[in-house]
């Protein structure tokens, strides 16, 4: 799962209404639906995010698909239909068919290369719904977490003024005792290569605050749950490996061997750690120093 699908499942996961200030057209309110990022095993196709209605309101509330497209894809719309009609088909052989369903899509803009819209025209005229982020198509009304999301897009030296901005437009909303939260899980999905120093400074957010913030703790792993301790040591590992490799590139066969031995709490530390790797380098210095 890539950054920017880690950070919309993380938004979303356990907080299905975040979600509702941005459909108001679609739905007055989303009470007990619930959210996951379902793989379709057929085909291995993994969606990124599908909100489900509760079971008995399942006939005449409609399924939301959630897509969140970054960038031009010329397959985009055409894979966007492909795999919208595998899930109707995988849902109806889970013995849950859907009669009512539309498809968010959040993106910079409409606008951008996905594609060829006429073979696809209708499924886009009545199914599709569009949450666009770029400064010049976010409407001047968007909800807060629309605009918080806009700071994916936005020029570096503009995203103090802006997180500041957005965080007074949520304090008169239900999102108000999150927003650090979420601009803090957006700076993190951008910047994941920077400084703490630095996305704290972007964000308007304290060191302190920001370290215990739930996004720091968990949208890149940091909050390991308790459980089976050997299970929770290998998935630490591999966790840690991860994150390694997109900060610092492949590490050594011996690197790799070491950090899958450590004990769960090493492994803890250097997931901390590792947000201030620049490379392999700064992890051979940590090795050494938890020797010394």
């Amino acid at each position: 799962m890539v950054a920017s699908d880690k950070l919309f499942f993380w938004l979303f996961q356990q907080r299905t209404a975040r979600l509702q200030p941005l459909v108001t057209s679609l739905l007055d309110d989303m009470d007990g639906y619930t959210f996951s990022a379902p793989v379709i095993k057929e085909r291995e196709v993994r969606l990124d995010g599908l909100f489900l209605p509760p079971p008995e309101q399942l006939p005449h509330k409609p399924v939301l698909i959630l897509e969140a497209q970054m960038a031009a894809n010329p397959e985009f719309l055409l894979r966007l239909y492909n795999e919208s009609t595998l899930l109707l088909c995988h849902q109806f052989r889970q013995g849950q068919p859907v009669r009512y369903w539309r498809v968010i899509v959040i993106c910079p803009s409409r606008e951008l290369n996905f594609g060829d819209p006429i073979p696809v025209e209708e499924f886009l005229r009545h199914r599709v719904h569009w949450i666009e982020l770029a400064p010049d198509r976010l409407p001047p009304n968007a909800p807060p977490l629309q605009q918080a999301l806009g700071l994916l897009l936005l020029p570096e030296e503009q995203l103090p003024a802006s997180s500041s901005r957005i965080r007074q437009q949520a304090s008169a909303t239900p999102l108000a005792a999150e927003i650090d939260d979420v601009i803090a899980a957006i700076l993190l999905s951008r910047f994941n290569g920077r400084s703490i120093s630095d996305i704290c400074a972007m964000g308007g957010i304290t060191l302190d605050d920001f370290t215990s913030s739930v996004a720091y703790k968990e949208i890149f792993g940091l909050g390991l749950e308790e459980g089976r301790q050997e299970g929770r040591q290998a998935e630490a590992a591999a966790m840690a490996l991860r994150l390694l490799h997109r900060r610092c590139g492949a590490v050594s066969a011996d690197q790799q061997a070491r950090i899958e031995a450590l004990p769960l709490a090493d492994l803890e530390a250097l997931a901390e750690a590792l947000l201030d790797f620049r490379g392999t380098a700064d992890l051979s210095a940590w090795f050494a120093q938890r020797q010394g």
